[in-house]
C-alpha cells in the first residue's frame, strides 16, 4: 500500500527490544548436510518508565508526520508496550564449516497503550499495535577455528524488508515504526561467537558480539544502528540438564527521520539472563531463558523492559 498525499501523522518512538533475547541455541556449527530448526516464543513487558538512568512518572514522546516530514514533539504519553514473537531459525550445513542461515518472525504481536495529547485534550488508545509476519533474515556462518575445546564462528547476514511497515492505527494513520511487523529497510548484520571448554565436557565459557547497520525505509525513517554483546558460562548439571548464565548488552543509536535525530530513541540496556536446557534426545532440546534488567539508560524519556522470557526447542535432522 502506498503512502497517500493526505497521510496524517503517525507515532514513531516506542522502542522494540523483542530481538534482544539471546539463547545461543542457533549459534553452533553444523555438520555437512545437517539441518536444524529452532522454534522460539519470546515475550517482553516494556512498561518501566525511564528518564536517563532514573525512574520517571511520565514518558512524553514525539509523533512523526510522514506526509509533512515533521516531528510533533510531546505528541503522546507512553503507558505500556507488550511484545510477543514466534520465530523460526533455520540452519543448513553446506560444508563442515559453512552453515547457511534463515530467520523468520512467523507471528509478531505488539500491544501498545498510550495517551494522545491533541489541542490540550487527552485521549487514551490501546488499539495501535499490530499483528503480522516480520522481516526475513538470510545469512551464513563460518567456523574459522574448530578444535575439541575451542570454536570461533563468524556470521554475516542481511535483513530484507518483507514484513508490513505501513499498518494503520485506530485513527487511520500510519502507526509508529517500532510497532510495525517489519521496518521497510534492508539491513546488514555481522558478528562472531567464541566458545571454549574450560572443564571439558562439563563447563564452557562464551563471548559473542554483533553489529547491525539499519537502512532507511521509503518513508525516510531509519531505526538506529545496534550493537549487541554477550558473555556467559554454560555448565552441565548432570543427566540431561544444562544451565546457562549470560550477561547481555544492547546499545542502539538514535532513530533518524528525514535526516534528523528523533528524540526519545536510542538506549543502552544490560540484562542478566539465566536459562535452562533439557536434552530430550540426541537431536532434540528444549530451553527457557529469563532476561532480567540490570542497567538501563535511555535518551530523554522512554519505556524500557521490566521482564522478558524466551522458550522454545531446537531439533537437528
Amino acid at each position: 500500500m502506498g503512502l497517500g498525499l493526505g497521510a496524517a501523522p503517525g507515532h514513531a518512538t516506542c522502542g522494540s527490544t523483542a530481538c534482544f533475547l539471546s539463547t545461543l541455541t542457533q549459534d553452533g556449527s553444523l555438520a555437512k548436510s545437517a539441518f536444524r530448526l529452532d522454534l522460539s516464543y519470546r515475550y517482553v513487558d516494556q512498561s518501566r518508565k525511564r528518564s536517563g538512568t532514573s525512574s520517571t512518572d511520565e514518558v512524553l514522546t514525539p509523533g512523526v508526520d510522514f506526509a509533512a516530514g515533521e516531528l510533533e514533539l510531546d505528541h503522546h504519553r507512553e503507558i505500556k508496550t507488550g511484545f510477543q514473537l514466534v520465530q523460526a531459525d533455520l540452519g543448513y550445513g553446506l560444508t563442515g564449516r559453512l552453515t547457511l542461515l534463515a530467520s523468520v518472525p512467523l507471528v509478531s504481536i505488539k500491544h501498545h497503550e498510550h495517551v494522545v495529547i491533541e489541542d490540550g485534550t487527552e485521549r487514551f488508545s490501546d488499539g495501535d499495535g499490530t499483528i503480522g509476519v516480520g522481516d526475513l533474515q538470510l545469512g551464513a556462518r563460518y567456523a574459522f577455528l574448530a578444535s575439541p575445546r575451542d570454536l570461533l564462528l563468524t556470521t554475516a547476514a542481511v535483513k530484507l524488508p518483507t514484513g508490513a511497515y505501513r499498518r494503520l492505527d485506530t485513527e487511520g494513520k500510519i502507526t509508529e515504526p517500532s510497532l510495525q511487523p517489519g521496518t521497510g529497510s534492508t539491513d546488514v548484520i555481522g558478528g562472531f561467537v567464541y566458545s571454549r571448554q574450560i572443564l571439558a565436557p562439563w563447563t564452557e565459557i562464551f563471548l559473542s558480539a554483533s553489529y547491525r547497520h539499519n537502512g532507511t525505509s521509503d518513508l525516510d525513517y531509519k531505526l538506529g544502528d545496534e550493537t549487541q554483546a554477550a558473555a556467559g558460562i554454560t555448565r552441565r548439571l548432570g543427566g540431561r540438564w544444562t544451565g546457562n548464565v549470560q550477561l547481555n548488552l544492547r546499545h542502539a543509536r538514535r532513530d533518524r527521520f528525514v535526516g534528523e535525530d528523533v528524540p526519545s530513541t536510542g538506549s543502552t540496556l544490560v540484562n542478566l539472563t539465566p536459562g535452562l536446557r533439557f536434552q530430550a534426545s540426541a537431536s532434540l532440546s528444549v530451553y527457557a531463558f529469563v532476561p532480567v534488567p540490570l542497567y538501563q539508560r535511555v535518551n530523554e524519556a522512554q519505556l524500557t523492559p521490566r521482564i522478558g522470557v524466551v522458550a522454545g526447542f531446537s531439533r537437528q535432522f
